[in-house]
């Protein structure tokens, strides 16, 4: 089960998300403890298990290592003990090192689940003491037939201690009872025989047997924090796993929703339109008295406030199941080459009067000689409109609005709407740019929107290909920046060569020769739908 987020949880408060933290901790601990009190060597059960398996396969990795090691000191023990006595030595040595083998390799064939840690421990550690013992007797045999090998023994005793140490770091009490006996047995014939010289020695075998009894403890230690480690990795891998697929589900749930959503209101367009046509058509007959003036007079107040809430309702509408079917992939872009700075003069053309009643004074900058563009005219008229209303919004009264056509460095046209208004904060930038969207001075504005003006319109000019950029600054007002790709401009379609005749063979008559058909319309450039 995947652990939660503070967010997931509604959790918002910073003394929320700190009793959660803190619940958090606490289960980690009741968790630990129990793992604790359930583990036979105070680790959690599957790391008992993981150590265990590590001790196995050091023993079967180092086999080849041990049996010669194994041989190797029974044929130099021969000098002093004899053959007879280093040869049984050695044939016990190997078979208490196959049974060990044996042992391993039984134990990593098993089920984990399956496995009994405790049995298994006790089993390793009683078949090392074996071991143990079977070096002391060798020892004690080189001790008995000449008393001065001290050299033989104390090398024996350090590369047992030494190899013990390795093989068996991941089991500790198995490395000592693998090294105390031969150790044990160093250091009491050094204290026997006498002298300084032995009392040393002796020193320095106990020395020795702690020495490599702490560095085991450390690869104990080492190899526990890389099994921990280990885990928690696979543990936070499978919980971003599983919280992956679950956004992954959530996002595809949300996506397939919002397409409904967005496939209903398109296909609602006809319903909600046909019936809004009539309530303004007939609000209108009755606003402007066609049939003979009104009785009461307020009736024709009335059907003047009816007709422009359903105008206001109609606007709205039509924003509204124009986004629906940009976001559904159903808006198809009608091209056709059109003049952008004849076109926003039309809008400035449509706006002039409610600018000029908020005493707003609008200025037009258009380069001059401009060729046509290959664009959706309703679409480009739609974000003209829209960019031009939310200046003379949100622009207050004396102020100016600046219009600007020209062409972009890459070889492209632009279209650029600057005010001198109260501007948008940095950080609001991406709420207006949002659907339904809107930005603290639009709430406070008298005339508020819907927020889908720049939404739409970005959205439209990046059906074009195009860019959308928003610069505001506070106190200084905000321009927007409308760009449309080289591609679209009319001269950048290359003209069509006339063909010329083929030259025919001096034995045949030559073709006539036939003028180039006319040259045919731009291509249309491919339809492209917001996917």
């Amino acid at each position: 089960m995947t652990a939660m987020t503070s967010e997931e949880l509604g959790i918002t408060s910073p003394a929320e998300k700190a009793a959660a933290a803190r619940r958090r901790d606490a289960t980690k601990r009741v968790r630990w403890i129990r793992d604790r009190l359930t583990s036979t060597s105070g680790t959690r059960p599957a790391f008992d298990y993981e150590l265990l398996r590590q001790f196995a396969q050091n023993r079967l990795s180092a086999s080849l290592a041990s049996t010669l090691l194994i041989a190797t000191v029974g044929f130099l023990s021969g000098v002093w003990s004899g053959p007879f006595l280093a040869s049984a030595w050695t044939l016990a040595m190997f078979a208490i090192h196959a049974i060990i083998k044996m042992q391993c390799r039984r134990f990593l064939t098993e089920a984990p689940s399956t496995v009994p840690i405790m049995r298994w421990r006790m089993r390793f550690v009683l078949l090392d003491l074996f071991f143990g013992i079977a070096w002391m007797s060798n020892v004690v045999n080189v001790v008995r037939a000449d008393e001065g090998a001290s050299t033989f023994m104390l090398f024996v005793m350090l590369l047992v201690v030494a190899v013990s140490s390795m093989l068996a770091s991941s089991l500790p009490i198995a490395m000592f009872v693998a090294t105390a006996p031969v150790t044990i047995a160093v250091a009491l014939n050094f204290l026997f025989a006498g002298g300084m010289h032995n009392y040393v020695l002796a020193a320095l075998t106990v020395t020795a047997q702690a020495y490599f009894t702490m560095l085991s403890h450390r690869l104990y230690s080492t190899m526990l924090a890389t099994i921990e480690a280990r885990a928690e990795k696979d543990a936070l891998i499978v919980e971003l796993e599983q919280a992956k697929a679950g956004s992954d589900e959530a996002r595809r749930r949300a996506e397939t929703a919002n397409i409904s959503k967005s496939r209903f209101l398109a296909q609602m367009s006809h319903e909600l339109r046909t019936p809004l046509n009539a309530i303004l058509g007939f609000s209108e007959v009755m606003k402007s008295e066609v049939f003979g003036p009104h009785a009461v007079p307020t009736y024709k107040e009335y059907a003047a406030d009816i007709h422009n809430s359903g105008v206001h309702l109609l606007n709205l509408i039509n924003e509204i199941l124009d986004l629906s079917r940009i976001e559904a992939g159903r808006y198809e872009l009608n091209e056709e080459a059109v003049g952008l700075a004849e076109m926003v003069g039309d809008c400035h053309h449509l706006l002039k009067l409610r600018a000029r009643n908020r005493g707003i004074e609008i200025h037009e900058v258009f380069e001059p000689d401009l060729p046509r563009l290959w664009v959706d005219e309703r679409a480009v008229r739609q974000i003209c409109l829209n960019l031009l209303s939310n200046a003379i919004k949100f622009t207050p009264q004396g102020g100016e609005v600046w219009l600007k056509v020209g062409w972009t460095a890459s070889g492209g046209q632009y279209m650029s709407v600057r005010d001198n208004g109260p501007g948008i904060p940095d950080d609001e930038i991406p709420i207006v740019l949002a659907s339904f969207g809107q930005g603290t001075n639009a709430i406070k504005s008298a005339e508020q929107g819907t927020g889908l003006g720049l939404p739409i319109a970005k959205n439209l000019i990046d059906l074009h290909g195009g860019t959308f950029t928003l610069k505001s600054k506070l106190r200084e007002g905000t321009e927007v920046i409308v760009t449309f790709p080289p591609e679209r401009v009319m001269s950048a379609l290359g003209p069509i060569e006339p063909v010329r005749p083929v030259q025919q063979h001096s034995s045949l008559p030559p073709l006539p020769y036939l003028p180039p058909p006319p040259a045919p319309p731009p291509p249309s450039i491919r339809r492209r739908a917001l996917r």
